[in-house]
């Protein structure tokens, strides 16, 4: 199936927009922005912009609420599970790194959890772009939600790019090609 859904992950407001947190977000607003395209508002649970044939979304319900968006745009536009790629941070990937994968849990993503339990099955693609490494004394909350140093900007625009890349790629060839193409090699 054909992707026709891309939903970066993050947390509304001024005081997230430059968080760990919002990578997801970062990514979505990328995409749009340099296509030339605005966001439109989706039933006050988020917004959305087409892009080419595919939407590319941000639900705005704060991140432990993203499935109720995606649900509800997913049953609204007729997109199926397979047609979805989901964008959000990784604590336990190092910042610059991403990695796609077709299922699994939600490691502890709040959000992932939220779109998982909402769709109720685990058979997500989703690309993970890395935030990490936590460190050692911080609690993680704290630390998704702590701005990127300006030394670390230039890895995580490298990891932008290489995530835009990503999502062209899985929208041209499919998942597993990209798959095959993006993730390091174990």
């Amino acid at each position: 199936m054909a992707l026709r859904l891309v939903v970066g992950l993050g947390n509304p407001g001024s005081e997230y927009e430059r968080t760990r947190h919002n990578v997801g977000f970062r990514l979505a607003d990328r995409l749009v922005g340099e296509a030339g395209l605005f966001w439109k508002d989706f039933k006050g649970l988020g917004v959305y912009a087409k892009w080419g044939d595919v939407y590319v979304a941000k639900p705005m319900t704060f991140m432990n609420e993203s499935g109720q968006f995606v649900r509800s745009f997913m049953a609204f536009h007729n997109i199926a599970v397979p047609e979805l790629l989901v964008v959000y941070d990784e604590i336990s990937l190092p910042l610059g790194k991403i990695r796609l994968r077709k299922k699994g849990s939600s490691g502890g993503q709040k959000g992932m959890l939220s779109i998982i339990q909402h769709m109720g099955t685990e058979e997500l693609s989703r690309l993970r772009i890395g935030i990490g490494p936590q460190p050692e004394k911080m609690d993680s909350a704290d630390f998704v939600l702590s701005r990127f140093k300006p030394a670390e900007e230039n890895d995580l625009n490298a990891a932008l790019d290489l995530s835009a890349d990503a999502v062209k790629t899985v929208l041209e060839s499919g998942v597993d090609s990209a798959m095959n193409r993006f993730n390091p090699a174990p």
